[in-house]
């Protein structure tokens, strides 16, 4: 069976891993890349895309959209964990190809209209693109397959604030609007993705299995891991943007428990995924957003085993 996707990205060196592993994927079949601001600023994460696009020798749409949040100023930037490049100032060269003229949000519903009930949208950064497609579009709920998202933090602290994850945090009234919408969403957020570092050797390993692709996530990862690094004995990193894709192709790998999300927006709370599993609340607070599905539980040996077989292929 083969998966078709939009894979709505902000990169950055973990959704560099991700899309080359959803590349080297004979079951999923990437329609487009949506950019969107979050890692690096959107003109940035543009452009990137079509470098990676173009180092796997692909020929799809990379669109560009949303520059800033629904809401509030335009975001900072996570430099200090990509470079300023967003791959790890190791000076890849520009890309020779143009974007797609359409925005990401209207290359989302032009798709989900085409092929309707077959997209599964990947959104593995801030949900931006997500929320103007929905405006774009109020029906795009009833075309879309399902929605698997990378962000939030349903039981364990934020990476930005005590409660909030980064991606979640970069447009908490995007998320808000599409945790709200009446689709299949499955979240997979720092509750899976810090609970499995990756040590030095399993980008050396993608290396030698896949020398291109391979090699510049090895190359990119260098200053990644030298951020997750910090405070630690032991160098490690952590590629949260496969999560998503990883469900896709093996839904055994993860335990996904079914509750009721709401998103902060107030100063103190922004960005936090506050999530009641069914059963624990009557509180039509919760109980009135459609059900969502979070990943709580993943099986170490075995994903790593599918992103280092993937990238083999």
């Amino acid at each position: 069976m083969t998966h078709k996707i939009i894979l709505d990205t902000d990169p950055g060196i973990d959704d560099a891993m991700a899309i080359f592993f959803a590349f080297q994927s004979p079951e999923i079949e990437v329609l487009g890349l949506t950019t969107v601001f979050g890692n690096v600023p959107a003109e940035m994460a543009a452009q990137n895309g079509l470098s990676l696009v173009e180092l796997a020798g692909k020929d799809i749409p990379v669109t560009k959209g949303a520059s800033v949040p629904h809401v509030g100023p335009e975001s900072s930037y996570a430099h200090f964990v990509h470079g300023d490049d967003g791959f790890g100032n190791i000076n890849h060269p520009a890309p020779k190809g143009q974007l797609d003229p359409r925005s990401s949000a209207e290359f989302i519903v032009e798709m989900a209209r085409k092929y309707p009930g077959e997209i599964t949208l990947v959104a593995v950064g801030p949900l931006s693109n997500l929320a103007l497609a929905l405006k774009l579009e109020p029906d795009l709920p009833k075309l879309i397959k399902a929605v698997n998202i990378m962000g939030g933090a349903a039981f364990v602290p934020g990476n930005v604030t005590p409660v909030a994850e980064a991606n979640i945090w970069n447009d908490a009234y995007a998320a808000e609007i599409v945790f709200a919408a009446d689709w299949r969403v499955n979240m997979f957020g720092l509750d899976v993705t810090y609970d499995l570092p990756f040590p030095p050797n399993f980008v050396d390993i993608l290396e030698e299995k896949n020398p291109s692709l391979g090699g510049f996530v090895a190359k990119a990862s260098q200053f990644y891991m030298d951020f997750y690094s910090q405070g630690h004995d032991e160098r490690r990193c952590f590629f949260h943007d496969a999560f998503p894709l990883a469900y896709l192709l093996d839904e055994s790998l993860f335990e996904m428990t079914e509750g009721h999300m709401r998103i902060g927006t107030d100063p103190l709370h922004i960005g936090q995924t506050s999530f009641a599993p069914i059963g624990t609340t009557m509180s039509e607070f919760w109980t009135k957003m459609p059900p969502v599905f979070v990943a709580t539980k993943v099986d170490h040996p075995r994903l790593t085993t599918l992103f280092i077989d993937t990238y083999a292929k």
